[in-house]
């Protein structure tokens, strides 16, 4: 089979290419899986570079979530069988024709869904869905959050809507409104003009703001923590422009703010399986509805790994960016 390997960390446009493997055999417990589309998310760039809290060793695969088809299995699985389309969101090297997971991290899909939507059906719909219980907000209250027009973004103020919450979206292009308005999805703001608070307050009506969503870094963690009320709390979710967080020292003391990360993997580790079932349902649920959407903007094929690497990061892309064996 081939597969999408680096032999060393750095830009995934250069470091990242296709070999010849061999076909894996699944054990106990595990299946092996024909990939039928994998989407590449920041996270699975960042571990190419090497500069994520996971790194692997070396030489390493890459690529963490996928749909395919159960192609054989190991001792012991049940509940799984060949033939069957499953997703997995957690399952480390799925960038290869074919990959082994634990039988367990396999959901079924169903058939009404699609192939594009169900290769994106866990990873940032679920951090999503959690993000948002991890907030511990009540129906009717106002969150912030920038990158608003990020595969996050789009799904948290879908999810979140749905859930009675109010969402306030922060671009840094005054497009992106527009390309967000075309989603749907509205209460966003460009910080690329000078009166940005001003339309903040328009649409908020001076509402007091209980939480923010941080996922650029920079300046831009400033401006989330400035928009919050008193006892707000700021979340820090990503890094897109910056590994480091600017944020005034008056808002952190006068505002008695709290701090923390999110960190998706661990969240969901430490999360009842039952209650990871049900938000699970949810999204099925909210999928089915309309109500949330997973657009692709590219499909590339293995052998333009670089070119996807690339595309990944083109500012105003909507959708995120699959691959295909």
């Amino acid at each position: 089979m081939r597969a999408i390997v680096h032999s060393a960390f750095g830009d995934p446009a250069e470091v990242l290419h296709v070999e010849d493997a061999p076909l894996p055999e699944p054990g106990a417990g595990q299946v092996r899986v024909r990939t039928l589309l994998s989407p590449i998310h920041n996270h699975d760039l960042w571990t190419v570079r090497g500069t994520y809290g996971f790194k692997p060793e070396l030489p390493a695969r890459a690529g963490t979530e996928a749909v395919g088809v159960v192609d054989a299995v190991g001792e012991g699985v049940e509940n799984l069988s060949v033939g069957q389309r499953v997703a997995t969101g957690g399952t480390f090297g799925v960038w290869a024709e074919y990959f082994i997971g634990h039988a367990a991290a396999m959901i079924p899909v169903p058939d009404a869904m699609d192939d594009v939507t169900a290769s994106q059906l866990v990873s940032m719909p679920f951090s999503a869905l959690s993000l948002i219980e991890f907030l511990e907000l009540e129906r009717g209250d106002w969150l912030v959050q920038n990158a608003a027009n990020g595969a996050v973004g789009r799904l948290v103020a879908q999810l979140a809507v749905a859930r009675g919450l109010n969402v306030l979206g922060l671009v840094r292009r005054d497009a992106g409104v527009a390309e967000l308005e075309g989603l749907g999805i509205g209460n966003v703001v460009s910080t690329e003009g000078e009166n940005w608070r001003e339309r903040v307050a328009e649409i908020t009506g001076g509402a007091s703001i209980v939480a923010g969503v941080d996922s650029v870094g920079g300046a831009a963690s400033g401006e989330v923590l400035s928009l919050l009320a008193e006892n707000g709390t700021l979340v820090a979710f990503g890094a897109m422009a910056s590994p480091i967080m600017e944020i005034a020292s008056g808002d952190v003391i006068f505002k008695q703010a709290t701090v923390k990360g999110f960190w998706g993997s661990k969240v969901s580790s430490a999360m009842a399986p039952a209650r990871r079932g049900e938000l699970l349902r949810e999204l099925v649920t909210r999928i089915g509805e309309g109500v949330l959407t997973l657009p692709a903007s590219h499909t590339f094929s293995f052998d333009e790994i670089s070119d996807a690497a690339r595309a990944n990061f083109e500012p105003g892309r909507i959708g995120k960016v699959l691959l295909k064996p």
